[in-house]
């Protein structure tokens, strides 16, 4: 019999597949590594098997240990697939913008899982790697592989993923692209195929709009499991050459676009990284070979980037049909399309004056400066909210804005029906519109009677 002991074995030695129609046009050859083919459904089997083996040789996981990591899903499905055929207890924290599939997948493997918020610093106690840290510290016998700064992560792709890619092209590549996360993949495989080429081959990084590496802050964008606010001790700032910056919208619409196409499914992180590569395959001759690691499967994301709906709401496609559109109203808007934003320490004297100054009857409650994130939209400020607290207490001129803001308000697609936001303007005062991911507009029920009219 050809019989594997343990699902372990199978990990690494994943296939490359030209992407004909996607590249169709363009002069290189453009092929990618199918991460998905891992047992686990993703690169991050990788580093898992690497960080685990590294741990039990230094002592640091002794039997019946426990696991805890803070992950975006994909390392905590690898550390668990491993953990569980080595007999240690995992225990992962997860941001909440993490897709329920993702957390469900590692409840199945046996983990437990808590959820934290995703729009809070890094630095703040109830962030996922905080939570982490502070559960490591508290569970005996617990450790912590610390994916971001353990050298055994981007080692695993060094020893792995570098080699199969040289050996399946032939060494023909001369670009590798990858989306850049704790930066073990890039690092690592950047490194050994600098090193075998003599440095002939190029390493591109992908990162989101708003990401560190590619010069944003590490705020909010919507992709998952890459960027980050601050450089990690597992990436190497040298290796490599150039890093893309790709907008949440690329990145949705080529994820989409390769599992309808191309027939691979995979997540926003992977569509990402090609959008990368087909840029730089745009600049590319007949005799260059283009390599993307597609690091995951897209079956984690089947409720977000492949769910309509959602895709819809954050205003990255709109509904087929001739009813009339959000977009519709934004441009009957007198004020224009732009929504208006207040300070959350403003007083609510000046906020109220900047109502009247614009003729509004409301303002966005945002700490954060322009262009302002969907997460980072704090509350919203309305003139009924205000004269209901006035009903029910003192409101002073002099009181912060954060202190008398209601919820924020619910979002709505620039590309749905009209109808959509009758619905949730039934409920609400204001609906936030999103385009692209990122909030362009306000419409209200007098919007809605505009149009009507």
């Amino acid at each position: 019999m050809r019989c594997h002991e343990s699902i372990v074995e199978l990990i690494g030695d994943t296939p490359l597949v030209r992407l004909r129609r996607l590249g169709e046009g363009l002069a290189p050859t453009i092929v990618a590594k199918l991460e998905s083919f891992n047992p686990g459904g993703s690169a991050k089997d990788r580093i898992a098997l690497r960080m685990i083996e590294a741990a039990e040789r230094d002592g640091l996981l002794e039997p019946g240990g426990t696991v805890v990591e803070p992950t975006s899903g994909n390392t905590g499905v690898g550390l668990a697939l491993v953990a569980q055929q080595r007999g240690y207890r995992c225990l992962f924290t997860c941001p909440d913008k993490v897709s329920p599939d993702k957390i469900a997948v590692l409840r199945a493997y046996g983990a437990e899982v808590r959820v934290c918020p995703a729009a809070v610093p890094v630095d703040h106690p109830d962030s996922y790697r905080s939570t982490a840290a502070r559960l490591a510290a508290e569970i005996p016998g617990a450790f912590s592989p610390n994916q971001y700064a353990n050298a055994a992560n981007p080692e695993s792709h060094y020893h792995t993923t570098g080699p199969e890619i040289w050996s399946q092209t032939e060494g023909r590549i001369t670009h590798f692209v990858a989306g850049v996360g704790t930066g073990g993949t890039i690092s690592g495989t950047g490194r050994f195929l600098k090193e075998v080429s003599g440095g002939r081959v190029r390493i591109i990084g992908a990162d989101p709009h708003g990401s560190v590496y590619s010069g944003g802050t590490g705020r909010p964008y919507v992709v998952e499991g890459v960027g980050q606010p601050s450089l990690p001790a597992s990436y190497d700032p040298d290796v490599p050459d150039r890093i893309v910056e790709v907008s949440d919208r690329d990145s949705v619409g080529l994820t989409r676009r390769l599992a309808r196409e191309e027939g691979i499914l995979t997540g926003g992180s992977g569509g990402m990284a090609v959008a990368a590569a087909l840029e730089v395959a745009r600049d590319c001759g007949p005799e260059d070979v283009v390599v993307v690691l597609v690091p995951d499967s897209g079956r984690g994301y089947l409720s977000k980037i492949f769910n309509d709906d959602w895709v819809e709401r954050l205003g990255f496609a709109e509904r087929p049909g001739t009813a009339p559109r959000v977009e519709d109203l934004l441009r009957r808007r007198e004020q224009g399309r732009e929504p208006v934003f207040v300070d959350p320490r403003e007083t609510v004297a000046n906020a109220v004056k900047l109502m009247r100054d614009r003729g509004l009857d409301h303002l966005l409650v945002s700490a954060a400066q322009p262009p302002v994130r969907l997460p980072e939209i704090l509350g919203v400020l309305t003139g009924s909210g205000l004269a209901e607290r006035l009903a029910h207490g003192p409101v002073g001129p002099g009181d912060e804005v954060a202190a008398h803001m209601s919820a924020p308000p619910p979002h709505v697609g620039v590309g749905q029906p009209a109808a959509e936001a009758a619905a949730l303007l039934g409920r609400a005062d204001v609906a936030v519109v999103v385009d692209g991911g990122l909030p362009c507009g306000v419409v209200t029920a007098r919007d809605l009677l505009s149009l009507l009219a």
